[in-house]
């Protein structure tokens, strides 16, 4: 069966879907600065990817899947320094997956899987926020795998465990896999590794790229990003996805 994309069907067809066993699939992203060589749209980029593999592989498991339009704007203060940063309040956020929560509550699906790819603090602990407001409000479950923590941070790479992982060689060999033609090759192939840890630069109290040892807002090894590596890493973050969503997800949901 093909993949499912909410804003490509007519609402019958969604009706028809039997949203009691369908999970929606939701990809968040940021528009944010991702060094001299990768998109502002690198997360969304990343997050439709981990949507859409996430979605197949909840297929495979026996559960409907529908992916909703991704979310590029939310709050982003890491990066808010550099031009072409959109970042918002938390609250934004926050307001806005709830309320997303409730109306796919009100038609009647079965869960909500957050598709996510931007791993600044502020932004996470607003969907962490979101999801605990949505458990209080009884809304559908909510599966919101936080790749930053274990296990699942553990099965990303190298680089991804160091903690030097924005715009390096994890989210490079992404966007070199699915959108090949925006990575600036000649810069990227040139940058010098950064090894400066951000999760490290966190935990001291760092609030900023530049704080945190980036100062032209990349971390790790982008000259050693590999397009294999990327689908490598697309095909664990669907993985991580599905695992997360089933487990939500009572065996009567199954399509």
């Amino acid at each position: 069966m093909p993949l499912r994309e909410l804003a490509a069907l007519t609402w019958e067809e969604v009706r028809d879907l039997e949203p009691a066993r369908t999970v929606a699939v939701f990809p968040i992203g940021a528009l944010e600065a991702h060094g001299p060589h990768l998109p502002l749209a690198t997360d969304v980029i990343i997050a439709e990817a981990m949507a859409r593999a996430g979605a197949e592989r909840l297929e495979t498991l026996g559960f409907g899947a529908l992916v909703l339009p991704a979310l590029a704007y939310t709050p982003a203060p890491f990066a808010d320094a550099f031009p072409g940063t959109l970042s918002l309040a938390p609250a934004t956020l926050v307001a806005l997956v709830l309320d997303v929560a409730r109306a796919l509550t009100g038609q009647g699906f079965a869960a909500l899987a957050l598709a996510n790819a931007h791993l600044d603090p502020a932004h996470r602990g607003a969907l962490d926020e979101a999801c605990e407001r949505a458990r209080g409000e009884r809304l559908l479950p909510i599966a919101f795998p936080d790749v930053t923590r274990k296990p699942w941070a553990l099965r990303l790479g190298d680089e991804f465990r160091t903690g030097a992982c924005h715009a390096g060689r994890y989210e490079g060999s992404i966007v070199l896999a699915l959108r090949p033609e925006l990575v600036r090759e000649e810069i990227r192939r040139a940058l010098p590794a950064n090894p400066a840890s951000l999760s490290v630069a966190i935990r001291d109290g760092r609030r900023s790229f530049a704080a945190a040892g980036g100062e032209r807002a990349y971390f790790g090894w982008p000259a050693d990003a590999t397009p294999e590596e990327g689908r490598a890493s697309l095909t664990e973050l669907g993985a991580i996805l599905a695992e997360s969503a089933s487990s939500i997800l009572t065996p009567e949901r199954r399509a």
